[in-house]
């Protein structure tokens, strides 16, 4: 087993270092083999993995490998280890998984691009930074994983950096996560001051004393919970996109679409919700700090499912679909139900990696053509693509039948948007209502814009130039073999994994890897909430495809009207709430000006003005002045220092 562990974290970096130091030498063709295969064996045996400690007896359900001693300082001692508990063994899947059918995706998407060793070097490197974050077992070696997916997500995203818009999106999103987590790192600095520890395993030990605490913050008399949870939940924002903090998601669209898969679907944005599920012992012990996780998470969800009803890049529609989806699973953990929140993050990973995959088959079919307006009628170009993106756009939309067999039978978010929406409404707190509502209200709105996106795409008559769609074609066997892996998660997993995840297996499945006190009780009520609560997010959701398709294919007038009825409305979504212009007057325009300002009076006027050569040259000329003073003789430093005597004494004198 625990070479098992050490093999799927190590294998990535190598592969990244192969390709990426030796592509040269080897070629292309290797470098993309080495990559995938070290991929696909490390998907296998996270597989592995998964069924030994989901499965296996109580006292096997936490590994943890101590590579080496990482810091060892005095009292701080810090080692590099790799913990494994149920909660990791579920990320080691989405991770890999997703990780590896990007990796065969992108021979076939990349194959044109003459720099594909690089961009499948950088996928490695990015995969093995996230398998550090998920399998670490101190606060020092998660933020090393944290920082390195960012390092890596910056990378990818201006991998094309002969595109100016690459560049800016990629600047974007890491000056964004930096904000969050500048955050973080106070939040980790609180957590190691309060426990003295950084371990896991001592943190939520020294857990219940915390909360006792108290801290002095800002001249402030703060619970010291509170401060540092809610300190944490702000690297967890920058880093999963939620409001406030989510201005970078779109925008990292400018990278190839398999990156936007990889990272911004299934696994570096569901970071902060890892984090937070991690850290659940913190944060049941912190109600305030878990209400603000809710009401951002729910406000999120809501506010990104407005935005995708008016965009037209298929990208940002489903951009704007994972950051409404990172609320769910926010709000869920917000309210204690920590289990259905990795839940949908699983099912998640499956259906929003083929809907982007999708979208990239839909792309390479009509020549790298993004705009939907531009689209129309491609199923017949492309049957495959199209059933395929039919399955994750009726996952996301959670369509389902409720009731039969149990749990009901329905595609895999029908399962796990359920169980957080019902999670929400049994807590019966102000708060979980309103989580519900929002949640339930984007519901219809996830279902209208995701089919939206659908029957402008692939119905009707296409509306492009005409050389393009005679050159359309269906993608080739290399793209399509990931599409239809991704299917078939995003249409079974719910219903195979939802026993284990939230329903009766779920103590014996989780053991201690995530805070049970809280969840155990929210769970119980979630499975009793009234029968209405269980319908209404079905009902939402096939009104907001039955209104999709009133609107654009049996009236396709309608949108046309509603925009010249509600033109503000209509101008405030597809401005994204104009959260980029605030932005750029409140804060980056004033930096500019502050930065102009120095360079013009501080490096032009000042330094540049002293002259050729600027300051060194008025250094040099002083020291010729200085050296005159260098005599050599005894008699001229004892005249220098006679001369400051006798003015200390002068002054001395007149002072008094």
């Amino acid at each position: 087993m625990d070479l098992a562990i050490k093999l799927i974290v190590l294998l990535p970096l190598l592969a990244a270092a192969i390709a990426g130091l030796f592509c040269r030498v080897i070629g292309d063709r290797p470098a993309q083999i080495v990559t995938c295969a070290a991929l696909l064996i490390a998907a296998a045996l996270s597989i592995f993995v998964f069924v030994k400690i989901g499965f296996g007896p109580e006292n096997a359900k936490l590994i943890v490998v101590k590579l080496f001693t990482w810091i060892d300082s005095g009292t701080f001692d810090v080692a590099w280890s790799l913990r494994v508990d149920t909660l990791t063994a579920v990320m080691l899947i989405v991770v890999t998984g997703v990780s590896s059918m990007v990796h065969v995706y992108s021979i076939g998407y990349m194959a044109e691009d003459p720099s594909i060793p690089r961009f499948m070097s950088y996928l490695s490197l990015f995969t093995f930074f996230m398998l550090m974050l998920v399998t670490s077992d101190n606060l020092v070696q998660l933020f090393f994983g944290w920082e390195g997916v960012g390092l890596a997500s910056y990378l990818l995203i201006g991998f094309w950096y002969d595109k100016p818009s690459a560049n800016a999106a990629a600047i974007k999103a890491f000056i964004v996560n930096r904000v969050g987590d500048f955050g973080f790192a106070l939040g980790i600095f609180a957590v190691w001051m309060l426990s003295g520890s950084v371990n896991f395993a001592e943190i939520f030990a020294k857990a219940p004393e915390i909360a006792q605490m108290r801290i002095h913050f800002l001249g402030m008399d703060l619970p010291a919970i509170e401060t540092a949870c809610l300190l944490l939940f702000v690297g967890a924002m920058g880093k999963s996109a939620q409001l406030g903090l989510h201005t970078w998601l779109p925008d990292a669209m400018e990278g190839p679409t398999p990156v936007s898969a990889l990272i911004h679907a299934a696994t570096m944005v569901t970071a902060g919700v890892f984090m937070v599920c991690r850290l659940s012992p913190l944060f049941e012990l912190a109600p305030t700090a878990s209400t603000v996780v809710t009401l951002i998470g729910a406000a999120t969800a809501f506010f990104a499912a407005t935005i995708g009803l008016t965009q037209f890049d298929i990208k940002r529609v489903v951009a704007y679909s994972t950051c409404s989806q990172l609320g769910y699973m926010f709000f869920a953990a917000g309210v204690g139900s920590y289990q259905a929140a990795m839940f949908h993050l699983t099912t998640h990973a499956f259906f929003k990696a083929l809907l982007f995959l999708g979208s990239g088959s839909v792309i390479m079919a009509l020549h790298h053509e993004q705009d939907m307006r531009k689209m129309g009628g491609v199923k017949e170009k492309a049957p495959q693509t199209f059933y395929l993106m039919w399955v994750g756009t009726l996952a996301l939309s959670g369509i389902g039948v409720p009731f039969l067999l149990g749990n009901g039978i329905g595609f895999a978010g029908f399962y796990s948007k359920d169980i957080m929406l019902e999670s929400a409404y049994g807590v019966h707190t102000t708060v979980g209502l309103i989580a519900f509502w929002l949640g339930t209200i984007a519901a219809g709105l996830t279902a209208f814009y995701s089919t939206r996106l659908m029957f402008m795409t692939f119905y009707g008559k296409y509306r492009g130039d005409h050389h393009t769609w005679d050159h359309a074609h269906e993608s080739p066997a290399v793209v399509l073999i990931p599409l239809y892996v991704l299917g078939a998660g995003a249409a079974l997993s719910g219903f195979i994994a939802y026993d284990w995840f939230v329903g009766h297996d779920w103590h014996h499945f989780w053991g201690n890897s995530v805070a049970v006190k809280v969840s155990e009780e929210v769970l119980h009520h979630a499975h009793e909430v009234p029968l209405w609560v269980k319908l209404a997010p079905l009902v939402f959701a096939l009104s907001g495809i039955a209104l999709s398709y009133m609107y654009y294919i049996t009236m396709p007038w309608l949108p046309d009207a509603t925009v010249k009825r509600f033109p503000g409305l209509h101008a405030l979504f597809y401005n994204k709430w104009y959260f980029d212009e605030i932005y750029e007057a409140m804060i980056v325009q004033p930096a500019l000006r502050i930065g102009r300002f120095f360079w013009k009076k501080g490096d032009g006027a000042t330094i540049d003005g002293l002259g050729a050569d600027n300051i060194a040259a008025r250094a040099q000329d002083m020291a010729g002045v200085l050296m005159r003073f260098q005599s050599g003789y005894l008699y001229h430093y004892a005249f220098v220092m006679l001369v400051g005597v006798a003015a200390l004494v002068t002054y001395f004198m007149f002072v008094r």
